[in-house]
């Protein structure tokens, strides 16, 4: 049985950090496409990043480049998002999604089969 479960979320002002933790049951991370996504109340749920396994590369919506790290730590099967310089418009549930196939875009809620209960991210001005 998968399970994904989100810890870390929190409120914070604008210009702090936080770092979301993803632990894997019944999937290692390490073998599977991990992403993080996000959403707001009315809107989609948006990708964040993603990190491939084979290698490890990693893809950031343009919103998150270069203060978004997404991360994974195979002794403990747990994927980590830091986030740094947090801006109010990052206030979203924050949702782990695993998946084995490599079909379909990264940012696409439809190209992943496992998701967590998600965590939540409030950013203050």
């Amino acid at each position: 049985q998968v399970q994904l479960v989100e810890s870390g979320g929190g409120s914070v002002q604008a210009g702090g950090s936080l770092r979301l933790s993803c632990a894997a049951f019944g999937v290692t991370v390490p073998f599977f496409r991990m992403a993080w996504f996000r959403q707001v109340p009315g809107k989609e749920r948006e990708g964040v990043a993603v990190l491939y396994p084979s290698g490890g590369s990693t893809v950031y919506a343009d919103s998150v480049k270069g203060r978004f790290t997404i991360s994974q730590d195979n002794a403990k099967n747990t994927l980590y998002l830091q986030m740094n310089t947090l801006k109010p418009e990052d206030t979203a549930m924050y949702f782990c999604a695993a998946e084995w196939s490599a079909l379909g875009h990264w940012s696409r809620t439809q190209s992943f089969r496992y998701w967590g209960q998600g965590t939540q991210v409030t950013v203050s001005s």
